[in-house]
């Protein structure tokens, strides 16, 4: 028996692995890696407005794939304020947020338990995440998101281990995560929306500063308030 297990695990992880591999390729085939960064932005919006209506499709797709596979998620942020304006590119940018945080909660809870599990213990920050949802349940999340140091995409799959339900796990980590996108998606859109009106560029750049402010000030009331979550 223990060993039909360990082949049915083993066949799991290949096929996972292998599924992980063909993407990656693919996506690499196709040449994006080449464009993420801020300096090659503009080609992707480019390249991106050039399909018009499923446009918004093609930058979901990417930021998906670029969340899953621990690419940078500011820069996908900022592109979509540059090619769909502040206040769609935002909406965007939530939607593909959701999408992507689901999918690792989801591809950790159901098909790569096992794998992610192992990353889990020998990391000491994810098994922090990991008792400290025991005994703290859903108020850890919310101090996981806000607070830096701990990385994103990594928490999302541990989450998927964890006793926390879907439901809490998607609404919580949308909530947090929508300053930052804000923030990201108005200082892009204040390079092309308000070209040509001084006025309208600093508003935007003003409204995504003032949320990066004020994201800046949480780790410091979280501690002023004595939140240990993690380290208790």
């Amino acid at each position: 028996m223990k060993k039909i297990k360990e082949s049915k695990e083993l066949k799991k992880c290949i096929i996972i692995f292998g599924v992980i591999i063909t993407i990656v390729l693919s996506i690499k085939f196709l040449g994006f890696f080449e464009y993420m960064s801020l300096e090659n932005i503009q080609k992707i919006k480019i390249w991106i407005q050039g399909y018009k209506v499923i446009g918004p499709i093609i930058y979901m797709i990417l930021f998906i794939f670029s969340c899953i596979f621990f690419l940078p998620a500011p820069p996908m942020a900022i592109l979509a304020g540059l090619a769909f304006g502040p206040v769609m590119g935002t909406v965007w940018t939530g939607l593909a947020a959701i999408i992507s945080d689901s999918a690792a909660f989801l591809i950790a809870r159901y098909a790569a338990g096992d794998i992610m599990q192992k990353l889990i213990e020998e990391n000491k920050v994810l098994k922090k995440i990991d008792d400290g949802v025991q005994k703290h349940g859903w108020r850890l999340l919310i101090f996981t998101r806000l607070v830096p140091g701990f990385p994103y995409m990594l928490q999302s799959y541990a989450y998927g281990l964890t006793n926390i339900s879907f439901r809490s796990y998607i609404i919580i980590s949308w909530i947090c995560t929508v300053p930052g996108i804000i923030a990201f998606t108005f200082m892009g859109g204040a390079l092309v929306t308000g070209k040509g009106d001084i006025g309208k560029t600093f508003g935007y750049f003003g409204i995504g500063a003032l949320v990066f402010i004020i994201l800046s000030l949480i780790p410091g009331l979280i501690k002023k308030n004595k939140v240990e979550v993690v380290d208790e």
